[in-house]
């Protein structure tokens, strides 16, 4: 149950000087029903989360109590698929972190392009790919019954080689990035080096910036002792 979502639903209604019966009738449920799920009584489906965060105003992932920012990274109803649309909050959480995923590594990939640099493209391309393929064969791999043939690295070594293959990318993308250049590559010009900030960001790109900034508070919140 995530209490976060029954708190702030509530206070968003006080805030705007609402009755339930208003809000009820405006979302398009029963006084009840939204009772419950401001008092925490009943989970609601993604649907009505998605609906609630377009009517205040706010990001799903604020709704949740997962970033202060009221407009962090939105998700709309046709981003999902009808049938996800009565998930669980567990559920829930796994599609809005997809989202946040997928508008993030676009942004990255953009920013990547904006250097000018097809070495600095390509390495940061190979760095997520190896990320995917090491996620990918953990969970493959955890039934111990499906057929390993599908990977050729065998699985005593494929986690050391692909951790050091991501630690190289790394270390090429920060040296060309930094304009220092890595053995048999060409360093950017410093010309080319993205400028950015918190408001270029915004006016660049609209439609990924936020789920960049949520998605860099989560990971420090995460990583930070």
């Amino acid at each position: 149950m995530n209490t976060e979502f029954s708190r702030i639903i509530t206070l968003l209604r006080k805030e705007k000087k609402l009755s339930q019966k208003q809000v009820a009738n405006d979302l398009g449920i029963s006084q009840a029903l939204l009772s419950h799920y401001e008092k925490g009584i009943r989970e609601c489906g993604l649907d009505f989360i998605i609906k609630t965060s377009e009517y205040y105003g706010v990001s799903c992932d604020f709704l949740l109590g997962k970033t202060i920012e009221r407009n962090g990274a939105k998700i709309s109803i046709d981003d999902i698929s009808g049938s996800e649309a009565s998930v669980n909050y567990g559920n829930l959480l796994s599609q809005l972190n997809k989202k946040l995923i997928q508008n993030s590594t676009n942004l990255l990939f953009d920013v990547a392009e904006s250097t000018h640099n097809k070495d600095i493209e390509i390495a940061v391309s190979d760095y997520l790919m190896t990320s995917v393929y090491k996620m990918f064969r953990i969970l493959y791999s955890s039934n111990s019954q499906n057929p390993q043939a599908v990977f050729s690295l065998p699985k005593e070594t494929y986690c050391g080689y692909s951790s050091a293959y991501q630690h190289m990318k790394e270390t090429q993308i920060y040296a060309l990035s930094n304009g220092t250049g890595t053995k048999n590559h060409e360093a950017p010009a410093s010309k080319n080096a993205p400028e950015l900030s918190q408001k270029t960001l915004s006016e660049q790109y609209p439609e990924y910036s936020a789920a960049m900034f949520n998605l860099i508070k989560m990971v420090e919140d995460n990583i930070n002792p």
